[in-house]
């Protein structure tokens, strides 16, 4: 797999120096690269309780990118998925570590425990004070006696990092990280096994299988499931999650690395409408990741009130994203003029049994459809035309089907209303301007070749534009001589837009030649099928 890296020995190396680039020089480093990696609070002092956590890299912007007034003093990176070096711990404790001494943070990973443990020992033997804290948040595998350190972590890192902010003695903070420690929960899903730069991919989740309860270095999970949707993958998580006597809780949502934001939005919809006592949330966002691992996690809190003050005090991180509450969606009436006039419903049997004929043939021309597009597109024109055939099927006993020069406005409000892109707009001008022509006394087949030249004149594209335009131009040509040869006539101008290379209008205008030339026009194709659907309807 093609990843955007230069070499795998100075992967990390660079996205550290990357991270402090960017910063805005609030960030520096020790001078020790390689085998220290140590990344720290540009204006740090000294006069507070340091906060030291880290480990393996790949899990960005953890640990690095929550470095910074209000969270952590310092990250110590390690490889990827590596624990870093007794010597890198030592470093970063030396590095920061005042007379109030210094709070490690560690993750329940058996490197993790060995190398921080040590560096501490070493610390204190050349008298810094330091304290060590293991979380252990991660609810997966109850049996196991030792559970692993997960992105509950970071829960661990907001609320010492505000005690410590605040001035609290190194007792006092190490104390409030325990508790957190104590109360924190986590557990993680996932479609897809994380690729490990330099390695190669692990493919054990199966096709319509997700892995519930896998670790954050893309160990194996507890079990796979059936995965249909994000509500049935957020239901199972809260399942597991359940079981604690807190009445109002904190939720961290957090990405594992490829889950796109627009999944995580709706992972975020289903969390918020679980009714599973969620007050507040962090995310949804990548916090603590597993590089590019397709999943989510959870980690929950109880929303004790000092706990949702420290989660609420400010921080100065890009990465961090700020505690919210989570409340009912609110909405307002649309502005006026904007409300959809209701036609008169009215019904024939004939109308609406060819347009209900035509919004199957589209529903079920989904999926080849969008097989066609991508090749020229963005293939999404099946998904587009089937989403509102679907709507336009629900919409039947609304619509004026025994009044032509009704219906056809009220497909195009219908349309501009239910599909998306361009095609709504397109087809709300098209049936607007035939509602009009029809009104005015011209016969149907003139009424849809006066939408058709609105068309053209609004959005510009022609025939021969390599547009749905091509096959539809010469079918309302052909259909005064009948449905079967606006049929032939309308295969013949999809067919023919294969051979054109240079689409002038439409998304396909921005892609090569070579990925046009042999493929249908997938807006033409569905002009073609709708008037061949048409003659196998009503002949």
């Amino acid at each position: 797999m093609a990843q955007f890296l230069n070499a795998k020995d100075s992967l990390v190396t660079e996205a550290i120096d990357g991270v402090l680039a960017a910063s805005g020089g609030m960030l520096k480093r020790l001078d020790g690269y390689p085998h220290i990696k140590v990344v720290y609070r540009a204006d740090w002092d000294k006069s507070k309780v340091a906060l030291i956590s880290g480990g393996g890299s790949g899990h960005e912007p953890a640990h690095a990118g929550f470095v910074g007034r209000g969270m952590l003093t310092a990250a110590v990176c390690g490889d990827v998925f590596a624990s870093p070096s007794v010597e890198a711990v030592l470093a970063g404790i030396l590095a920061v570590t005042g007379d109030a001494g210094c709070l490690l943070i560690v993750k329940n990973y058996t490197g993790d425990r060995l190398n921080f443990g040590l560096a501490a020992e070493r610390a204190r033997a050349l008298g810094r004070r330091v304290e060590m804290v293991v979380v252990d948040d991660d609810i997966a595998l109850p049996d196991l006696p030792q559970a692993r350190g997960v992105a509950g972590t970071l829960f661990v890192h907001k609320i010492a990092g505000a005690a410590a902010e605040a001035g609290d003695a190194l007792a006092d903070v190490a104390a409030k990280a325990s508790d957190v420690i104590s109360a924190v929960r986590s557990i993680g899903m996932s479609l897809d096994t994380c690729t490990v730069p330099g390695s190669a991919k692990e493919n054990r989740i199966k096709p319509g299988m997700a892995e519930l309860g896998l670790g954050i270095h893309g160990e194996a999970g507890v079990e796979q499931v059936a995965f249909d949707s994000a509500r049935s993958a957020m239901t199972t998580v809260l399942k597991k999650l359940s079981g604690d006597d807190a009445k109002s809780r904190i939720v961290l949502l957090n990405s594992l690395g490829s889950t796109t934001p627009l999944e995580m939005s709706v992972l975020a919809y289903e969390l918020a409408t679980s009714g599973a006592g969620f007050d507040h949330i962090v995310g949804p966002a990548p916090l603590m990741t597993s590089l590019d691992m397709h999943g989510f996690s959870v980690s929950t809190l109880p929303a004790r009130p000092d706990w949702v003050a420290a989660m609420q005090a400010p921080v100065d991180l890009a990465a961090w994203p700020a505690m919210q509450a989570i409340n009912k969606v609110e909405t307002s009436a649309l502005p006026d003029g904007l409300t959809p006039i209701k036609p008169i419903p009215s019904d024939s049997p004939e109308t609406r049994a060819t347009i209900e004929g035509i919004c199957d043939l589209l529903i079920e021309s989904e999926g080849s459809l969008n097989e066609l597009d991508a090749k020229s597109g963005d293939g999404d024109t099946g998904s587009t035309l089937a989403g509102a055939a679907r709507a336009l099927k629900g919409a039947m006993d609304r619509m004026p089907l025994a009044d032509l020069t009704q219906l056809f406005p009220a497909l195009g409000n219908e349309l501009s209303q239910t599909m998306g892109g361009s095609s709504g707009v397109i087809l709300a001008i098209y049936f607007g301007a035939a509602g009009d022509a029809c009104a005015s006394g011209m016969t149907i087949p003139e009424a849809l070749r006066a939408g058709l030249d609105r068309v053209s004149e609004v959005g510009g594209a022609v025939r021969g534009d390599r547009t749905m335009i091509d096959a539809l131009e010469p079918a309302l040509d052909a259909l005064p001589n009948g449905i079967g040869a606006a049929a032939k006539a309308a295969r013949a101008g999809a067919d023919a837009t294969a051979k054109i290379g240079t689409a002038k209008a439409g998304r396909a205008a921005y892609v090569p030649e070579e990925n046009l030339l042999g493929h249908n026009d997938p807006g033409a194709e569905a002009i073609a099928r709708v008037f061949e659907g048409l003659v196998h309807n009503i002949g």
